[in-house]
């Protein structure tokens, strides 16, 4: 009964990719071994955090969404909840939702569903662009709040305590999001040997990475 939407997802992966080759844009996307910038992210209740500063007590994992209006969105962020933040909590892992939204709309998400990680802003979408992970959505500007109309595909960056990234996933609009399990076996990755968990069955499907 599942063969029909699987085989769906899987063409809208392709084509996404493809597309995205044609454009010469996944060439020029975040890959692994490329670094996190240090520049701020307005957090929802905290206010300007430095993606630096942060990387100098545990690991990031950066998850970036277009915006905090769908019940799609709503259910990312609060299954994130339940099956990535203990993981990261055990990494010594910063996890750290972005959207270009404006802060007053982006707050609301965060504590309708209580999230215990962080939920911040990248209003000029300058972490985006660095990450090349953008693209124009010209009917986006009044759902963003802030003058400007680019969104993020949805994506997964994780980065070790020196910045360098380890994992990315990046995705068309209309996939599932990136399983937890697959960003938890990237953190796994980070720890010193003997603190690893057994490691997990390597998942099937086309690669994630960039």
């Amino acid at each position: 009964m599942t063969t029909a939407p699987v085989r769906l997802r899987s063409a809208e992966e392709t084509a996404f990719r493809r597309q995205l080759a044609k454009d010469a844009v996944w060439s020029r996307m975040v890959a692994p071994g490329g670094r996190v910038p240090a520049m701020p992210l307005i957090e929802v209740d905290l206010g300007p955090i430095h993606l630096d500063r942060l990387l100098q007590t545990g690991p990031l994992v950066l998850v970036f969404f277009s915006c905090a209006e769908s019940a799609s969105v709503d259910a990312v962020l609060a299954g994130y909840q339940r099956t990535l933040l203990p993981a990261c909590t055990d990494a010594g892992a910063h996890l750290v939702a972005v959207s270009p939204q404006r802060v007053g709309l982006l707050a609301p998400a965060k504590h309708r569903h209580d999230l215990g990680y962080l939920v911040a802003s990248d209003p000029r979408h300058a972490l985006i662009d660095a990450f090349r992970i953008g693209y124009q959505s010209p009917e986006a500007g009044a759902t963003l709040g802030t003058g400007r109309s680019v969104l993020p595909y949805p994506a997964v960056v994780v980065a070790d305590r020196t910045g360098t990234v380890c994992y990315v996933s990046i995705r068309p609009e209309a996939a599932p999001p990136t399983p937890a399990a697959r960003v938890i076996a990237a953190l796994d990755r980070l720890r010193p040997p003997r603190s690893r968990r057994p490691a997990a069955p390597h998942p099937k499907g086309p690669p994630e990475f960039i």
